[in-house]
């Protein structure tokens, strides 16, 4: 497995579990009303947009690369 496809699996599987844990966050919240579990909830969403803009960059910058 190349660096570059590693890097993007890694990107992936992060996102997953980021977003995974930002409803696991708030799916908790709705359950015990703790405010800290909301706003864990809302920073990992906002966690997983960023590696997603993050992994739309990744994938710009290698198709620059790749053509040069």
């Amino acid at each position: 497995m190349s660096l570059k496809a590693f890097h993007i699996f890694f990107i992936i599987i992060s996102i997953v579990l980021t977003v995974g844990f930002g409803f696991w966050g708030v799916r908790d919240y709705s359950n015990s009303k703790n405010v800290i579990n909301f706003i864990l909830g809302i920073s990992s969403f906002v966690g997983g947009g960023a590696l997603a803009i993050y992994l739309v960059w990744f994938f710009s910058k290698m198709k620059r690369i790749s053509h040069s």
